[in-house]
């Protein structure tokens, strides 16, 4: 009776600590919060290095929450979804008539960012030639906007991050001397799989929301919570919503482990869908 008491009330609740945008329990997430917040106090470049669907934005964005830049704003780039030929407008701006079809001046993301924090998603993915750009800022504090002759202070906290193995990333995908002036605090985010009991008290909170929002009250049963614990998660977090999404459709009242569909592509190169983790809902 009592196992049984335990299972139901393990299918019925959860409690995750909670650190800005960030959810978990788990002694690598409770390490991650203390690392967050002695590194926010600093204005130090910080470079976020973690497996797709970790959770990189939500990191960076606790950073600048628990900074003292919070009230400036955060603005987030994904480095391989810049146009190439207009990567230097996108960071510095540019003004008006700088090339054909410049009919406006237009801020850049490091204009955008200023006195805030600059989130450069998936920097190893911006082209070598067009990093060396980038470096110049980070050694100078300076940059000109694309047709100006006018030089700009750069008072942004910038924060980097990639899914590659660094070590193998440097030359190949990134410049060394660039990883370091951005790296001048790395932070290692921890896979989902190494988190402990993190994915139940996930997977609860993914399933109260999705009830407050249609207004329903499903819940696990006790072998799908068993399912879900012996999972690997290689997609992370983002595999762990996107599985409780399907399992929330499929369901009646009740989620059984026959409505669990695992993800059969879980590598992606960007971060989107983690950003989506609502925290504002009771566990």
């Amino acid at each position: 009776v009592i196992n049984e008491n335990k299972t139901t009330s393990r299918a019925k609740s959860s409690s995750l600590d909670q650190f800005g945008l960030l959810l978990g329990s788990s002694k690598p997430m409770r390490e991650l919060y203390r690392t967050i917040r002695k590194v926010a106090s600093t204005d130090a470049n910080v470079f976020v290095i973690g497996e797709s669907g970790t959770g990189k934005e939500l990191v960076a964005n606790t950073l600048h929450l628990t900074s003292t830049r919070s009230e400036q704003p955060f603005i987030a780039v994904n480095c391989g979804a810049l146009s190439p030929e207009l990567v230097e407008s996108e960071l510095f701006g540019h003004i008006k008539g700088a090339f054909t079809g410049a009919s406006r001046d237009h801020k850049g993301v490091f204009e955008q960012a200023s006195g805030g924090t600059l989130f450069l998603d998936e920097i190893t993915e911006m082209p070598l030639e067009h990093q060396v750009k980038l470096l110049r800022v980070l050694e100078t504090g300076e940059y000109r906007p694309v047709g100006s002759d006018k030089v700009v202070k750069c008072d942004v906290r910038v924060v980097a991050a990639t899914n590659r193995n660094v070590d193998e990333a440097i030359e190949t995908y990134i410049r060394e001397d660039l990883y370091y002036r951005l790296a001048q605090f790395p932070i290692n985010l921890p896979p989902l799989r190494t988190r402990e009991k993190d994915a139940i008290g996930l997977a609860q909170h993914f399933l109260a929301y999705r009830n407050m929002e249609n207004k329903t009250a499903k819940q696990f049963a006790p072998a799908t919570l068993d399912l879900l614990e012996t999972h690997n998660w290689p997609g992370n977090v983002r595999e762990l919503k996107h599985v409780i999404e399907r399992a929330f459709i499929l369901a009646e009242d009740s989620v059984e482990p026959s409505h669990i569909v695992f993800d059969e592509v879980t590598s992606s190169d960007s971060e989107e869908g983690v950003e989506g983790i609502p925290i504002d809902v009771p566990l």
